[in-house]
């Protein structure tokens, strides 16, 4: 059965909203969110590439999703290195691989023949755009990526809470490192169509700062993420489709305005309790 191409979209949204703050609470709990948004810069520079080869060689059809995935790894294990090389200032390393990815984009954009339309649905996502080919590169990565999860889930726990003790108790924290950055390459790399590359870190980090509010425990945390996340995602896909506006702003938007409720609703609640004493 042929999906139409609002159900493909839908489905690529929903799988998203569900992988997302998966990945996003990991980050927060290891204090790295920031990184989020330097993998999206490098993914950009991985579409380019993909774009402009796909123009350069008409022989080879390229799918720049495949392309912005080699390079969102790459860059991942780039920062895992420099988080080693500056391991006093682990904070450098977000920035310098965002800046030579923004640098990287502009580089290769301008030498692309693509038009506006083509790169407006890459930055700032549209459900619309989602192929067969996208969808199915979404769902293969989603099933990886639930599947890495069950089976590295205690390992990623305790290197992301306590890097000496998992040492000590013989985890292989660089094996480990490197299969949580598979995992963020991997989430960009799928996030970019529906969320759009300039605002995929929003919807890894906002659900979770939402969640983070509400849950005492770190899997509640994660439950709510995706609760939180799904939420926002379906109701910036229904907003965005019906308005005719861009899917990924649209998704953040909805992703403030779930974090703001529930900063209201913790600060009313802490008022109500002041009262009460």
């Amino acid at each position: 059965m042929e999906l139409s191409f609002i159900e493909r979209g839908v489905i690529a949204a929903i799988l998203i909203g569900f992988i997302a703050p998966m990945v996003g609470s990991f980050l927060a709990v290891r204090r790295s969110s920031i990184i989020s948004d330097s993998l999206s810069h490098v993914t950009l520079t991985g579409i380019s590439a993909g774009v402009l080869l796909g123009q350069t060689w008409n022989i080879i059809t390229i799918n720049p999703l495949y392309t912005g995935f080699i390079f969102a790894l790459i860059g991942s294990l780039v920062i895992e290195k420099l988080r080693q090389t500056y391991h006093h200032f682990q904070e450098l390393a977000a920035p310098i691989i965002l800046s030579a990815g923004v640098g990287l984009s502009a580089v290769i954009m301008s030498a692309s023949k693509s038009g506006y339309s083509e790169w407006y649905d890459y930055l700032f996502g549209s459900v619309v755009s989602v192929t067969e080919a996208d969808l199915m590169f979404i769902v293969i990565t989603s099933i990886t990526v639930i599947l890495i999860f069950f089976l590295f889930y205690k390992e990623l726990i305790s290197v992301s809470f306590d890097q000496e003790y998992a040492s000590v108790s013989g985890i292989s924290i660089k094996h480990i490192n490197f299969v949580f950055s598979l995992l963020v390459a991997l989430v960009i790399s799928m996030s970019m169509k529906v969320v759009g590359i300039l605002l995929v870190g929003a919807l890894v980090s906002l659900p979770v700062a939402s969640a983070l509010q509400i849950a005492k425990s770190f899997k509640k945390t994660l439950i709510w993420g995706i609760v939180l996340a799904e939420t926002a995602v379906l109701t910036g896909v229904y907003f965005s489709y019906h308005f005719n506006i861009a899917t990924g702003g649209t998704i953040v938007v909805a992703s403030s305005v779930i974090l703001l409720m529930v900063l209201m609703q913790n600060y009313v609640q802490l008022f109500v309790n002041r009262r009460k004493q």
